[in-house]
């Protein structure tokens, strides 16, 4: 089995259900209309779902989120790569779902002949990952005091949680938080385009919180396979008292283990060691540090992943390519 077609595709991440959720073909048919075109690839063992995003001249870049997945991953790389020359792919750019440190980890990078670490990252690496075994008491035992105590008072603080549908108040809500906290966001097209591709499957929803009918906190929920994922969220500037946000979380992990996963994934933080990040959380304000200060609380294991790699096909361009992206930051930080 070399490229496969996206039926094919979804067949065979049933039968791996360890895959995260940037592997799916929802992932890649949202990503379609974005810029990117999906490709599939799979031997018997692994596999990987590649996006391409196409550059001046018929050129391309190959990008693998949060993957390649199984293993025996050395049968896997001579498929990847004839897709990205048959794609005229500048380089490929890998962020593997692997936990450093881990035995899968440790093989996926021994298969790695030929890459090098990025010169950038597009996902966040490290990230809090929480359990959801045991009883809700349970997860609330492995909460600090402070995150217990806030969850239990927005439960009597005459709030309403509910599923919706309306993406117009999720991304006013965005708007607000990333004004406030020095973040950009999705257009209101994409978080659209993210409910459509997974709702069908019942693998997203929007949770609203809202105080005598005024929206406070949203979050979208994507479930899929052994993992929920808290990728977008975002609360009002008013009522903050009442902790919607403590209460969309909570209710969050509960319909993530109601759909069968096993942990909930609060996606990023800095991307420092656990040592730096509890000696400098109460200080720091730029980046992720507020939200690492949020999400601390909930009891869940600081992970990181094995980070970026590039394989270069063709180096002049890839130098180029490299000088822009450098450019284009120091315009953004300016």
């Amino acid at each position: 089995m070399t490229q496969i077609s996206k039926d094919q595709w979804q067949s065979f991440c049933r039968k791996n259900p360890s895959h995260s959720l940037l592997q799916t073909a929802e992932w890649g048919e949202l990503k379609s209309g974005f810029g990117w075109t999906p490709a599939y690839a799979a031997t018997e063992t692994a596999g990987a779902m590649v996006l391409f995003r196409h550059l001046p001249a018929g050129f391309t870049i190959g990008y693998i989120p949060r993957g390649p997945f199984g293993h025996n991953f050395s049968t896997l790389w001579p498929e990847i790569h004839a897709l990205c020359r048959k794609n005229r792919a500048v380089f490929l750019r890998v962020e593997p779902d692997f936990w450093q440190g881990t035995p899968e980890a440790d093989e996926l990078e021994y298969s790695m002949e030929g890459f090098t670490p990025a010169f950038a990252t597009v996902q966040p690496p490290r990230t809090i990952v929480v359990p959801l075994e045991g009883s809700e008491d349970d997860w609330l035992a492995r909460m600090n005091q402070k995150t217990r105590y806030n969850i239990r008072l927005s439960q009597k603080k005459d709030l309403t949680v509910q599923e919706s549908d309306d993406v117009s108040v999720f991304h006013q809500l965005m708007e607000t938080t990333g004004s406030r906290d020095a973040f950009s966001v999705h257009s209101e097209s994409y978080y659209r385009k993210a409910l459509d591709c997974f709702k069908a499957g019942n693998k997203a929803r929007i949770i609203l919180v809202s105080y005598q009918e005024k929206p406070l906190s949203a979050l979208m929920l994507f479930t899929e396979g052994i993992r929920g994922y808290y990728l977008y969220g975002a609360s009002s500037n008013e009522e903050r008292n009442r902790m919607p946000n403590y209460l969309a979380q909570w209710t969050a992990m509960k319909l993530s283990r109601e759909a069968g996963c096993t942990e909930y994934d609060l996606w990023g933080i800095p991307d420092e060691d656990e040592e730096t990040l509890e000696a400098q959380f109460q200080e720091r304000h730029d980046g992720l540090w507020q939200v690492y200060r949020f999400k601390r609380g909930f009891g869940g294991q600081v992970l990181r992943t094995m980070g970026s790699y590039d394989y270069v096909y063709s180096p002049l361009l890839y130098k180029a390519v490299k000088f822009a992206d450098e450019q284009r930051r120091k315009r953004t930080a300016a």
